[in-house]
């Protein structure tokens, strides 16, 4: 198994401290991570996986994979409403957003036999990759 690992990270001169570029504190990082949608990627035994943390989502209503032009689009949607009412009073909390992500497939991945899976609150798409096809190919010099 082998893991893939992408950095989108910038670093600040040393100047300005070393800190990352975009290393906000907690509470502006809570703000805008909440739909980015969080995942890990890994080839396994001639198949690319990608594992995706998606709790509390209904995958029949609530998430759309599509693969198209060797791209895998992930796109979810989280609607949570819970209401309590006692003697104290009435309370109404509700969470909701958009969650999408896109992962260039590998030369080679094969997207008529994609697979997907929920189990626990993690989506798990498997995509076949056919080496053959990512072998280099020696192209023959004609002389006229």
């Amino acid at each position: 198994m082998s893991l893939i690992k992408q950095r989108n990270e910038l670093d600040w001169p040393m100047w300005f401290g070393g800190r990352r570029l975009f290393d906000w504190p907690d509470t502006w990082k809570d703000l805008f991570e909440e739909n980015d949608l969080r995942v890990e990627e890994y080839e396994d035994e001639g198949e690319l996986v990608v594992r995706a943390e998606m709790p509390g989502i209904d995958p029949d209503e609530d998430v759309e994979i599509t693969v198209s032009d060797r791209m895998l689009r992930l796109h979810a949607e989280r609607r949570v409403e819970s209401t309590t009412e006692d003697k104290k009073g009435y309370r109404s909390e509700f969470h909701y957003g958009s969650f999408s992500r896109a992962i260039r497939l590998p030369v080679g991945a094969t997207e008529a036999d994609v697979k997907a899976t929920y189990v626990d609150g993690i989506l798990e798409v498997r995509i076949p990759i056919d080496t053959s096809e990512a072998e280099t190919k020696r192209i023959p010099i004609s002389r006229t």
